[in-house]
């Protein structure tokens, strides 16, 4: 691993971080845009029978996509979508095959997170397959659709990862919209979308074109993963100041023997969950040293019991009063930047002399107007799974930045 002796070196390997980044992801979905595409119609017509999402992963960071995909469809954020079933179920892997099987119907969908002919979870793909179960894998599992993003960086996996689930995410609801095509209604009508009009003009009057609405769903799957990356390099390029020096303040923690706590909600904590992961337990082909890192979203009794007896501000907050220390940092991630549990957090850190790091969306928010940390990142823009992407990749390149910042000039 190169240290980066100054800004050209610094904006050069920034430049070519992205590039790698876009390249990867335009092969990914220009490739599997139309699979991506009947998929998410397939979804649609198990959901529509009563059918679940259940995603399975072993490891930590698979843990977070897990987390984040059932939270994604569980909780939409966009306004006037519905609610749709999905759970995570994560185990080890002498019980996820078991548990998978007890779980799993025939009419549901298993999403798998995980590396290529990971026994086990691959035997839990068998299992549901075997069963009636829709089966997805983003690595070589034996599932019914498999999509492998053709990298072998697992950062840059992750991120086109959690990208291609996002989109299945918002694209099959525009079959709820269109039901006559899902399988089994007879129903033929000519439509307006509806509350999707805005996101998806196109989709009008389609209600007897399957075809016609698949050929333009897989055309917003490939605009969607273009805004993605566009809006990764206008972060990171706009916030590489901020990254830099949020960088050194993480190695000074390091060095000094601090950790790091991490906070967020909904698809932000799973964001926290991932961060924690590659810093705590690194992927191997990173190079990366493990660092003490703490994941204030992960222990649900903690936070039932802070948000059951003083209120749900105060889930972070109570644990930074618990855990931080003076000479920690804390990083907090929330796409509004207006969140008060992490307002509180952040403002509890800093009573406390641990250093701060946020990265935030929209305009920033409270966390930005009103100076709340350090270190402030920022994504400009109000669609929340493409805030949460590109902040997959700040947070990725953060960490890459904190060990080059260690090796010195």
């Amino acid at each position: 691993m190169t240290p980066l002796a100054g800004p050209d070196a610094l904006r050069a390997h920034v430049d070519g971080a992205l590039a790698e980044r876009t390249a990867a992801s335009e092969r990914f979905f220009e490739a599997e845009a139309d699979r991506l595409a009947a998929l998410c119609h397939a979804m649609a017509e198990r959901f529509a029978r009563g059918g679940r999402l259940i995603a399975i992963g072993l490891s930590d960071a698979a843990r977070s996509d897990v987390a984040h995909v059932a939270v994604e469809f569980v909780h939409p954020v966009i306004v006037g979508k519905r609610a749709l079933p999905a759970m995570g179920v994560a185990g080890a892997p002498a019980t996820l095959p078991a548990r998978l099987g007890l779980l799993a119907r025939a009419d549901d969908i298993v999403v798998a997170f995980g590396e290529p002919d990971e026994e086990a979870l691959a035997g839990a793909v068998a299992i549901a397959r075997a069963g009636g179960s829709l089966t997805v894998a983003f690595a070589a599992l034996g599932a019914e659709w498999e999509l492998d993003p053709p990298t072998a960086d697992p950062l840059i996996r992750q991120e086109l990862v959690e990208t291609a689930y996002h989109v299945l995410w918002e694209l099959v609801h525009v079959f709820f919209e269109h039901r006559g095509l899902l399988q089994g209604r007879t129903e033929r009508r000519s439509l307006d979308v509806g509350a999707s009009s805005f996101l998806y003009p196109f989709l009008a009057d389609r209600e007897d074109d399957l075809d016609a609405v698949l050929r333009d769903v897989g055309a917003s799957v490939v605009m969607k993963a273009e805004e993605s990356a566009a809006l990764r390099a206008v972060t990171v390029r706009e916030g590489l100041e901020q990254l830099h020096a949020a960088a050194g303040t993480l190695r000074d923690v390091f060095a000094a023997g601090g950790t790091l706590l991490a906070v967020g909600n909904g698809g932000s904590a799973t964001d926290a969950m991932d961060l924690v992961a590659d810093l705590a337990t690194p992927p191997a082909a990173t190079g990366w040293r493990p660092r003490r890192a703490l994941d204030l979203t992960a222990d649900p009794a903690i936070l039932t019991a802070i948000a059951n007896d003083i209120g749900t501000d105060a889930v972070f907050s109570r644990q930074v009063i618990a855990y931080g220390m003076d000479g920690d940092a804390l990083l907090a991630l929330s796409t509004s930047g207006d969140s008060r549990s992490v307002v509180a957090a952040l403002t509890e850190a800093r009573r406390r002399g641990l250093r701060t790091i946020a990265l935030v969306g929209y305009d920033g928010g409270r966390v930005a107007a009103e100076g709340l940390a350090d270190h402030v990142v920022l994504t400009p823009s109000q669609h929340i799974p493409r805030i949460q992407e590109a902040q997959a990749t700040a947070y990725h390149l953060l960490c890459d930045l904190v060990e080059r910042a260690e090796r010195g000039p």
